[in-house]
């Protein structure tokens, strides 16, 4: 009879253990994202304190678009690729730029972004469009501008 006690206790105690494993396994993989969620979003989810947070209902998580273009210059002038682009107010922008020919950069005042251009590198500018309105992006060079070589960024609200 003891050895039918032990047998069951034994057998109670692999029971919880199991469960306490399988309780354990759920509680870390929760809110980690499968490999198909991962490609639904383009940037990491911000981590918000638990104190006094936002609900998730109410969180606005802002896009990310990019951008390609390239940065040369020919018979013609001096010319970024992209002449315009657009996006929305607390959006992050990101362009990834490939400077082909001559020392070129990327600059726009009113955001504070400025990033040199190495030549055959393509470079990523990445800033956060903080404010609405048109604003000019274009090479700081001493003479590019002039001939060409900006664009127009649109911030929309």
């Amino acid at each position: 009879m003891q050895k039918n006690t032990l047998l069951v206790v034994f057998g109670a105690i692999v029971v919880l253990v199991g469960a306490y494993v399988l309780m354990i396994k759920n509680t870390a993989t929760e809110g980690v994202a499968t490999p198909e969620q991962e490609s639904v979003t383009s940037s990491p989810m911000p981590i918000m304190p638990t104190e006094g947070a936002v609900p998730a209902t109410e969180m606005v998580v802002n896009a990310v678009k990019d951008f390609a273009m390239t940065a040369y210059y020919d018979e013609k002038g001096v010319w970024f690729s992209l002449k315009e682009m657009t996006v929305k107010k607390g959006d992050t922008v990101r362009v990834t730029i490939t400077n082909t020919k001559g020392m070129h950069d990327f600059t726009i005042d009113e955001l504070g972004v400025t990033k040199a251009l190495p030549l055959d590198q393509p470079t990523v500018v990445e800033f956060t469009a903080t404010q609405t309105g048109d604003f000019v992006y274009y090479c700081s060079m001493p003479g590019h501008r002039a001939k060409g070589q900006w664009g127009t960024l649109h911030v929309t609200e």
